[in-house]
């Protein structure tokens, strides 16, 4: 899957919570925000429009929930709860255990969450 796949995917289901999300659609997601706030931010900062951070805010409350929706379904791909995103609550441990989860691969086969993820 690559990111304009990924992007569209995690945009189609903005707020399904069911289902499983791969590694590919995951980290290609995340690599989409990050650059596009990275350029509205450096925008932002050489030009000192005070309305581009404005923007940056109203990019980020967008793409909250389809964040969070992608993140839930890629724990469900490693057979795992959407409840343990919370585990980055913990000081220092929890965001890496996090970060592990998203990076391990997914269960292969059927799990409780359903089938594997689609590969493009």
């Amino acid at each position: 899957m690559g990111m304009q796949q990924a992007v569209s995917t995690c945009f189609s289901k903005y707020v399904t919570f069911q289902g499983r999300a791969a590694r590919s659609e995951y980290w290609w997601f995340t690599l989409f925000v990050l650059i596009v706030v990275t350029v509205l931010t450096i925008v932002a900062v050489v030009t000192e429009l005070s309305i581009l951070g404005i923007l940056i805010a109203i990019f980020e409350l967008a793409i909250l929930l389809p964040s969070l929706s992608v993140t839930v379904r890629r724990l469900h791909d490693s057979d795992k709860s959407g409840w343990w995103f919370f585990i980055a609550l913990v000081p220092v441990i929890g965001g890496l255990w996090l970060l592990y989860l998203l990076v391990v691969g997914g269960t292969p086969g059927p799990n409780r969450f359903g089938n594997p993820a689609q590969q493009a």
